[in-house]
């Protein structure tokens, strides 16, 4: 009796998988599409408040005049919430956003001042009382981060080009120059949020793909 239980089990195992490559990326991208979409509908017909909080900007973010920061900071939230809609040039679209995110937290949501996790921690909130309200766009970056890493799904643009041009499917590799790709410039940009933990982990990405390039030099030699 077990076995066939099991063997039922690992068919709706299988299904569900199958289907979740097809609706589980498109629920974050429609979600992801009208919240950066409004933001940014919100910035077109708003007026510039990007001078007032620049010095919060993180470098080189800061070294951007406060008219073309705005501009930018618009135009990637209408474009890219019209490319997630569409599932059109996916994991740049949503790694540009990432940024953008990131960017947003530290000119507006940070804590100002706070000491120790204790006080961080209390800025996980959704409030208008300024900074310290980092919960709604950290939200965001954690629902853009499996758009970054796994694409925009069969239900895309993105794959019905990768059909049309008869690319290969992917082959997962979780290789050290996989994992140094994606900790180097993550520890990037989680640096302009906590610098330390942030450069340790780009410093790891960073060991990973020089260990990655002396193997693969030693292999060829």
């Amino acid at each position: 009796m077990a076995r066939p239980r099991i063997a039922t089990c690992l068919a709706l195992r299988d299904r569900l998988t199958g289907v979740s490559a097809w609706l589980s990326p498109l629920g974050l991208r429609l979600v992801l599409a009208w919240e950066f979409y409004e933001s940014g509908r919100e910035k077109l017909h708003g007026e510039n408040w990007f001078g007032a909080v620049m010095a919060n900007f993180p470098f080189p973010f800061d070294r951007v005049p406060a008219d073309l920061s705005w501009g930018m900071a618009t135009w990637f939230e209408l474009l890219g919430g019209v490319a997630l809609l569409l599932g059109l040039g996916t994991r740049l679209v949503a790694a540009s956003l990432f940024v953008l995110t990131v960017v947003a937290i530290a000119a507006v949501h940070w804590p100002q001042d706070w000491m120790g996790l204790s006080q961080l921690v209390q800025g996980y909130a959704i409030t208008d009382n300024g900074a310290g309200n980092y919960k709604l766009p950290l939200l965001f970056l954690v629902m853009l981060w499996p758009l970054i890493l796994g694409g925009a799904g069969r239900l895309s643009i993105d794959a019905l080009l990768a059909r049309v041009a008869a690319l290969c499917p992917p082959t997962p590799r979780d290789d050290p120059t996989g994992w140094g790709l994606v900790l180097l410039p993550v520890g990037l940009v989680v640096a302009m949020l906590l610098p330390a933990p942030g450069l340790a982990l780009a410093g790891l990405g960073a060991a990973l793909l020089l260990f990655a390039a002396a193997r693969s030099r030693r292999i060829e030699g």
